[in-house]
């Protein structure tokens, strides 16, 4: 059974300015998707889920799903406000919120379009293909009912931007095995540190933390787990204005309630994304030198 790539891609945007997910970084209008995509196909993945937002469906076919459907199987579903709630959660949700429920919630809002073991990526990250071959190869050998879920890591200092702040779960590994996961949700450069701004105050990184960009591997099995975080966290944030139910937390609790462990790898290829408008640049610098060694041909897709 060949596993199915699961990308996150009903982001708002709103440190980039954009709808970041269908922005051209390659030299025929390729999008990061494109690149992440035929990473994910050339490495042996069978087929490709996208969430997104309804607001950017028709965008989101003319300037890139139609082009990729012509060469994969490839779907997409719909992350909303109310996806997912029952009626009676649903007259709990603030009137006034905009934020989005988070990674979790998108994840689940694609359960049923997924029947096999599933990698998950963010769309608007570069992880190398060194990482789509990793998780394929552990997933292929997994089946439905496994709980021998995978990561692949990045060192923090290789993720940050000099543009502003980032989010990371910064990672505690032990004997190969995902063992904790730490949210933090603010960290960024500060004469020349590097500085996670928590709650109760800020504190110094080394930089050289493993962390979480959210390119994790899960059989079936992980939904059950899912679902037990996913509803402990609307019942204690239903009526909340801002917060939201993140994919590292929920892999985190999978392995500090022992129900299943995470397979720690890591990639020796250059991560690269695009969290600020400056980042635009930099990352088609980065395809474009890709292209010219041969990593990419020209011209990705068939017309």
């Amino acid at each position: 059974m060949k596993p199915t790539l699961m990308v996150l891609a009903a982001g708002m945007g709103s440190r980039y300015g954009g709808v970041k997910q269908i922005d051209s970084v390659g030299r025929n209008g390729e999008t990061l998707l494109d690149f992440a995509t035929y990473d994910a196909k050339v490495s042996g993945f069978g087929k490709v889920v996208y969430i997104i937002r309804k607001d950017i469906e028709k965008d989101f076919r003319e300037r890139f799903f139609n082009r990729v459907a012509r060469n994969f199987d490839a779907d997409y579903v719909f992350q909303t406000a109310d996806s997912i709630f029952t009626e009676s959660q649903k007259a709990k949700i603030s009137k006034t919120r905009t934020k989005p429920w988070g990674t979790m919630h998108a994840i689940l809002c694609a359960e049923k379009a997924v029947k096999e073991p599933f990698a998950v990526i963010n769309a608007d990250d570069y992880y190398g293909r060194k990482a789509f071959e990793i998780q394929y190869e552990h997933l292929s050998k997994q089946g439905i009912d496994s709980v021998e879920h995978s990561m692949v890591g990045y060192v923090l200092e290789n993720t940050m931007s000099k543009e502003g702040s980032v989010s990371r779960g910064v990672c505690v590994i032990e004997d190969g095995y995902l063992k904790s996961m730490d949210e933090n949700l603010k960290i960024y450069y500060e004469n020349g540190k590097v500085i996670s701004e928590r709650p109760n105050g800020k504190f110094t990184l080394t930089g050289k933390e493993w962390v979480s960009m959210n390119l994790f591997g899960f059989t079936q099995k992980a939904f059950e787990g899912f679902h037990t975080y996913w509803d402990n966290f609307v019942a204690n944030n239903i009526s909340e204005e801002k917060a939201e139910a993140l994919l590292p937390v929920a892999a985190g609790d999978i392995v500090k309630r022992g129900d299943g462990k995470v397979k720690f790898y890591s990639s020796p290829e250059k991560w690269f994304g695009m969290t600020y408008p400056k980042d635009k640049e930099i990352v088609k610098s980065e395809i474009a030198k890709k292209i010219d060694s041969g990593y990419y041909p020209e011209l990705l897709w068939e017309k």
